[in-house]
This record gives structure tokens, C-alpha cells and sequence, in this order.
């Protein structure tokens, strides 16, 4: 095994997308922003709407110019890995994209879901793929696609990640935890052609699997830098943001829980194998495939978008916010009178998120927050709540005893959302590290390379070594959701 070496972790998230160059060993892990950039999607017109879109081009062409740099600060670069949130995909034929890709807060999604359980049941359909109903999934989008005629002009579907993977090696695949995002994956870890059929969904729009740690192929010379020449390969990770994220999460303890919270927040524990329980569908829990086969059992819940979205309209309307400051000031108050219901659609889409919130509580009969500050603590309170009901729901149907609870990402920052989840789950919270996501990317494919090796507990040892969590105690006051 190499002392140290170098990988390149390319992350596409909802906000924001970034190229970090890792440097790893077996007592090293070292990361070093290469580039940042804006995913935010584009409107573009459909020939009778305005359709939300990945800008997929720019977006490549800031992937390239980060990977130039990491290959710029480290020559010997042995690999590049690619990851981003699940859903969405570009449909392909004979090698070239069909337009831009949808993006998954696009307005069409929705008619997807009451055509396709009106094909299969939701319960069936459940006990196929074990996920909770999101009208944006995959399937669903495909739905909409096939409805409208755009499958039949298609050769082959990328998910988001594996179409940039395709962009950097020419390699066509399915990395297998983002696949089973789509709903039609199953339990063995391949393809459902039975669920396919159903929902007249060609097989051929779907590439073989690869699983986290695969090399895929060498980066296409049209990648590099004119007179760059690199042996770097282009290797499978959990290509789904939130995988990559998990393995990152420095647990332990077999009872512990985690909290991946960005721009949603999944709450949830490892298990071994789904829960597929009515019960389970009922509370909107989902079974998602983690690297190395581990099930990561969760509930998804809005998270640090409802922050950015206040912040954002206020800036819009020349109101200064500055999150920090408005957090300060938030932590100053008491507790809201009444939290509001996070997971509410209401809250789904992009536009004026403090009208929303604040219509949330007229039509419920309750006194809406009177400023800034106030909205921010309502915000970061139901919040707090909505993670302690997915943990203590998550233990009820797991039968998994949770003694702590990690928080990784963004809202590992958020002093006031770290405390305020300890003081309402009663559970202590270890908070950090921030970039996750990017530091999975990097471990896996570091392992797959060489750079260190043993199981995902080994590697969350050396992630707590390089990023030790802070600690936040629940506080007398403690009061479970």
C-alpha cells in the first residue's frame, strides 16, 4: 500500500458544484478546494413553457477547469470520482445528449406519480423498491418522458453523475447507489425487468451496473489540458451525493444515527437489509443503497433550503441578511410558540419562503414569526423537531437503538441546529465533518486505488482523526419531538 497519493472527488449539488483534490494514506486525509461553482438550474424555453434545466455544459466545462487544476498541483493524479444528487438524467443516442437535462423541481414531475400507480400500487410498488414516494424520482420522471414520446428518440438514460462520468472516460454505466434512487433497481442489487415492463420502460435505456470502487476507464484526452498527459482513471464511487456522504459519517458505536443535512436533510440509520414494512411506507421512509452494500434506512426531510431561500427573497427585496448574524440573533430567542411542518409541499418549491412559512401558521390558526430573526428560530426549531421524529420513528421501525447522533455537511455549521436536535432528541450530537460528500468520494476511491484499505469503519476512523467532531450535549430543557 502507497504511503500517499491523490484523487479528485467531483461533486454536483443543488447549490453549488466543486472539484476538491484529496491527498490520502494511511494516517493522512488532506483536502484542497481546486474549484467552486454554481449548479443553480436555468430556465429554458420548451416550445410552450419555461422548463427548469441542469446546465449541464457549464457545469462541465467548470468540472474541467477543476480537474486541470488538481492535475496542475498533483501530476501523479490516480484517479477522479463523480457524484451528484439523485433523480435526474440526460437521455442519449448514438453518443450525443437529447437537450438539456431536466432538473428535479421542474413543474412536470408531478404528473409522473398518478399515472405510474395507475399501473402499480404504491404499496406494490413498495415492496418492489422499498422508497417513499417522491414525485421528482426517476421513475416518475421517465413516466412523464415516456408519455410524451421522448423515450422512443432515446438510446440510453445517464443518471446525472454517470453522465458526467461518460463526458470524462466515454465509459456508458450505472453506478448501482444512485440506480436504485430510480425505484427500479431490486433488492439483489440489479435491474427489475419485471418493473420495467410494467411501466413500458425499454431495458436498453438502462447501462450495466458497476458498484462504488470500480475503475471505469482513463480520462479522455479531450479532458486534459492541451500538452497534459495523465494516467489518472475514472472510478466508480457512491455516485448518489448522499452514499458518498454516509461514508463519510465517523460512526462507531452500532447504535448510532445520522444526519446528512445540505440543502435536504436524511435522517436515518445502517442496516443491513430494507425495511419494507407497511409501516414503513406509511412514515415515508425510504431504503437506499449504501456503499459496500449497506442499506442506509431514512427519512427525507427539507433541510437548509428553507434558510436559503428566506435568506435569498430578502436579498431580493433589500432586506440585509446575513445568515450569521440572523442565527446569532435567533439563538437569543425563546422557542416558537408553535413549529411548523417542514415537510409541507408548500415549502418544495423556490420563491418567497418567509410569505409561505408565515401563510403556514395563518392557516393553521397560529401567530406567524414577526421578523427576521424569529422566522430563522421557527425555521432551525422545526427543524430540530422534524430530525427528532424521523429518529425516534426510525429506531420504532427498525428495532435500532440509537445512542448518538452524527451531523454531517451544512448543517454541521449551524450551531443552533446541532444543539436544538440534541436538546429535542435527547441525544448527544457529534457534529462534522462539513464537506462529507466530497470526503466519501475521495475514501472510496483512495481504497479502490490503494491508498488505504479496510471496511467503512476504518475508513470513518481516519475521517475522525482528520476532522474530529464537535460535541454537543442535550440540555436540561430536553424535549423529545
Amino acid at each position: 500500500m502507497s504511503s500517499v497519493g491523490a484523487v479528485a472527488a467531483v461533486d454536483l449539488g443543488v447549490t453549488s458544484g466543486s472539484v476538491t483534490l484529496g491527498n490520502v494514506g494511511p494516517n493522512e486525509l488532506r483536502l484542497s478546494e481546486m474549484a467552486r461553482f454554481s449548479s443553480a438550474p436555468v430556465r429554458i424555453w420548451d416550445g410552450d413553457r419555461a422548463g427548469l434545466h441542469w446546465s449541464a455544459t457549464e457545469l462541465y466545462r467548470n468540472v474541467i477547469g477543476g480537474l486541470a487544476a488538481a492535475l496542475a498541483t498533483e501530476p501523479g493524479l490516480a484517479s477522479v470520482g463523480v457524484n451528484a444528487l439523485a433523480g435526474d438524467y440526460g437521455l442519449m443516442r448514438r453518443g450525443r445528449i437529447l437537450g438539456m437535462p431536466y432538473y428535479h423541481r421542474d413543474e412536470r414531475t408531478s404528473v409522473g406519480v398518478a399515472i405510474t400507480h395507475s399501473l402499480i400500487e404504491p404499496e406494490a410498488l413498495y415492496r418492489e423498491n422499498g422508497l417513499r414516494v417522491l414525485p421528482f424520482s426517476t421513475l416518475y420522471q421517465l413516466t412523464v418522458d415516456r408519455i410524451d414520446g421522448i423515450l422512443a428518440e432515446a438510446e440510453v438514460a445517464l443518471l446525472i453523475p454517470d453522465l458526467f462520468t461518460y463526458w470524462l472516460s466515454g465509459e456508458r454505466i450505472a453506478e448501482v447507489t444512485n440506480a436504485a434512487t430510480t425505484g427500479l433497481l431490486g433488492h439483489d442489487g440489479a435491474w427489475n425487468l419485471r418493473l420495467m415492463e410494467k411501466l413500458a420502460f425499454p431495458r436498453s435505456l438502462f447501462p450495466s451496473l458497476v458498484f462504488p470502487g470500480t475503475e471505469i476507464g482513463g480520462l479522455l484526452p479531450s479532458v486534459l489540458p492541451e500538452g497534459v498527459v495523465s494516467s489518472a482513471a475514472v472510478t466508480s464511487v457512491g455516485s448518489h451525493d448522499s452514499a458518498s456522504a454516509i461514508v463519510a459519517v465517523p460512526m462507531q458505536s452500532e447504535s448510532a444515527a445520522y444526519i446528512s443535512c445540505g440543502t435536504w436533510g436524511q435522517v436515518g440509520v445502517e442496516l443491513d437489509r430494507p425495511v419494507l414494512t407497511e409501516a414503513a411506507r406509511l412514515a415515508k421512509f425510504t431504503n437506499e443503497r449504501g456503499v459496500d452494500g449497506r442499506i442506509r434506512f431514512l427519512r427525507d426531510v427539507i433541510g437548509l433550503w428553507l434558510l436559503s431561500e428566506c435568506e435569498r427573497t430578502w436579498n431580493s427585496q433589500g432586506i440585509s441578511a446575513d445568515l450569521p448574524t440572523l442565527l446569532a440573533r435567533a439563538e437569543t430567542l425563546s422557542a416558537p410558540q408553535a413549529v411548523f411542518d417542514t415537510n409541507d409541499p408548500l415549502f418544495l418549491p423556490p420563491g418567497d419562503m418567509p410569505r409561505r412559512i408565515a401563510a403556514w401558521y395563518d392557516d393553521h390558526g397560529l401567530p406567524a414569526p414577526d421578523s427576521a430573526e424569529a422566522t430563522v428560530r421557527a425555521i432551525v426549531e422545526s427543524l430540530a423537531v422534524a430530525f427528532a421524529d424521523a429518529l425516534q420513528t426510525a429506531e420504532a421501525l427498525a428495532g435500532h437503538t440509537v445512542d448518538e447522533v452524527h451531523m454531517v455537511g451544512g448543517g454541521s455549521l449551524n450551531r443552533l441546529l446541532c444543539q436544538l436536535t440534541a436538546d429535542r432528541s435527547g441525544h448527544t450530537v457529534l457534529a462534522g465533518p462539513l464537506e462529507a460528500t466530497a470526503i466519501g468520494n475521495i475514501l472510496v476511491q483512495a481504497r479502490a486505488h490503494g491508498l488505504v484499505s479496510g471496511d467503512l469503519e476504518t475508513l470513518r476512523a481516519l475521517v475522525t482523526l482528520a476532522f474530529p467532531p464537535t460535541t454537543y450535549e442535550p440540555r436540561q430543557r430536553a424535549s423529545a419531538a
